[in-house]
């Protein structure tokens, strides 16, 4: 979530990490363990403590907890797999513009283009 509300891509936090982007795919799915070196080498590109990465200690310092909590609903986790699941990129790119286009005009939007 933190590299993702700072509009950074894998390949921009492997270059800043030193890895490939297929590692942090792979930190983020889950599929290898993080070393607690690597976490703290994480956090230091963030400019944040180790603690942010656990529990809900992070979430407000992403955008208020917004964010963080809006993916933990199900609605959240919905589209998220969903979007996930789209494997063309320049779908999924449109599909991103299709909805900042529609909260555009909504009040208080706060849509950061990607």
């Amino acid at each position: 979530m933190h590299r993702l509300a700072r509009g950074m891509s894998q390949t921009d936090l492997a270059r800043a990490l030193k890895i490939t982007f297929q590692q942090v795919q792979k930190y983020e799915k889950g599929m290898n363990r993080v070393s607690a070196s690597r976490l703290q080498q994480t956090a230091d590109v963030f400019g944040l403590p180790v603690s942010a990465f656990f529990g809900d200690a992070g979430a407000s310092e992403i955008d208020g907890g917004g964010l963080a909590n809006f993916v933990t609903t199900k609605e959240g986790l919905d589209l998220n797999r969903a979007f996930a699941a789209i494997s063309d990129r320049d779908v999924r790119r449109g599909v991103v513009r299709l909805v900042e286009t529609i909260v555009k005009d909504a009040p208080d939007a706060q849509v950061t283009e990607g």
